[in-house]
């Protein structure tokens, strides 16, 4: 059986301030090299997805919807700055219709309730729209790996069971 490499965590230029792929240019390499599948996680937006979406499927590659998500430690709905409060990062995928209709609710949450200089969300909210969703740790600044970084593994492993059980996943032998 051939392994394929795929992209699961690829911003483009909707992740203001963090991305520059053109969503034109990351069809055509990943249609270059190969790749039957490449994901879209922006930052916070889901603005790029219709493109993306009609981009992939004209060049004959799978589309994987995504996001990459903030989540607010305690409460989304807390407009202070509280250390306790912080924002980590998440990635979703979408498995399925209804995967997408969560995410975005999800995005569209944390904008018009959620937002305080980043839209967000908590916990509570993302356990009633996990349906249809795969999670990823995300970069440096996902949760589990904060609080490793922190020096509190107690935290982290709490976070990554809560993950785990959320979205009723495996977690992978690292």
């Amino acid at each position: 059986m051939e392994r394929q490499f795929c992209h699961l965590h690829l911003h483009t230029e909707y992740s203001l301030l963090d991305g520059s792929n053109k969503i034109s240019k990351v069809i055509e390499r990943a249609k270059a090299l190969g790749m039957k599948h490449v994901a879209i996680t922006d930052h916070g937006s889901m603005y790029g997805t219709v493109e993306f979406y009609k981009e992939a499927k004209k060049a004959g590659i799978k589309p994987i919807i995504g996001c990459e998500i903030y989540v607010a430690a305690k409460d989304m709905n807390l407009k202070t700055t509280d250390p306790e409060n912080s924002t980590h990062h998440l990635v979703l995928l979408c498995k399925n219709a209804t995967g997408y209709q969560n995410l975005m609710q999800i995005v569209s949450e944390a904008s018009l309730s959620g937002f305080y200089y980043k839209p967000r969300v908590d916990h509570a909210f993302l356990e009633k729209h996990a349906e249809g969703l795969i999670c990823l740790s995300a970069c440096l600044g996902g949760e589990v790996q904060e609080y490793f970084n922190l020096g509190m593994p107690d935290k982290a492993k709490e976070a990554a069971i809560f993950y785990k059980n959320l979205f009723k996943v495996r977690l992978l032998p690292y």
